[in-house]
């Protein structure tokens, strides 16, 4: 009886030095796959050895296509306001929504709270600080600090306080600017995005 408990024990002490040699190997990996690669590696294209379909070369071009020129149009009924849709950061939208669209920045929550909540921030700025430096600086660092406070990093809203700040033409839309034209433009792009993802799914060559 003496033996097998010595056994017994002797047998779970090195079940137990086993586990922990396990759990320092699982750790000593992690930090392994935690360390960058090296600064050069950015620099490259990826490598990944599928090539791309013409159609999902096709699709997403077609829908960035349709998407100006559906702003465009709206442009010209727009031109007695005085205002815009066509803007710089709708083209980054266009680009995250139909070419990646499973990546974070084109999530609809991103999307949205940093659009709306970035715009606004630009509004607050130009009303404190007027146009300026100041104002720019101010407004790009609350923007980068809502993004990541609410979980919505989405990059081409930060141009958003930027755009108004240097853009006289939005003044006099006021806090009217967090939903127009960025939160608007975002929903005729996700319209858009639906068409262009089921024909990158179903109309494959």
């Amino acid at each position: 009886m003496l033996f097998c408990d010595q056994f017994k024990c002797e047998g779970g002490s090195d079940s137990v030095q086993l586990k922990k040699m396990g759990m320092q190997q699982q750790k000593s990996q992690q930090k392994s796959s935690n360390v960058s690669a090296p600064l050069w590696d950015s620099w490259k294209p990826d490598n990944s050895p599928a090539s791309t379909p013409f159609s999902d070369i096709i699709w997403p071009s077609a829908g960035a296509f349709v998407a100006m020129a559906i702003f465009g149009k709206m442009d010209q009924m727009l031109v007695p306001k005085g205002i815009s849709m066509t803007m710089a950061p709708l083209g980054a939208v266009s680009a995250l929504l139909f070419v990646t669209p499973s990546s974070p920045g084109a999530r609809k929550y991103n999307m949205f709270m940093a659009q709306i909540g970035c715009a606004a921030i630009g509004v607050f700025a130009f009303s404190v600080f007027g146009p300026g430096w100041l104002a720019r600086s101010v407004a790009l660092a609350a923007s980068i600090a809502f993004m990541v406070y609410t979980r919505s990093t989405h990059p081409s809203a930060a141009s958003l306080p930027l755009l108004f700040i240097d853009g006289a033409k939005f003044h006099h839309l006021h806090l009217w600017y967090a939903l127009f034209p960025g939160a608007t433009g975002c929903i005729i792009l996700c319209l858009i995005q639906e068409i262009v993802c089921y024909l990158k799914d179903n109309v494959k060559f």
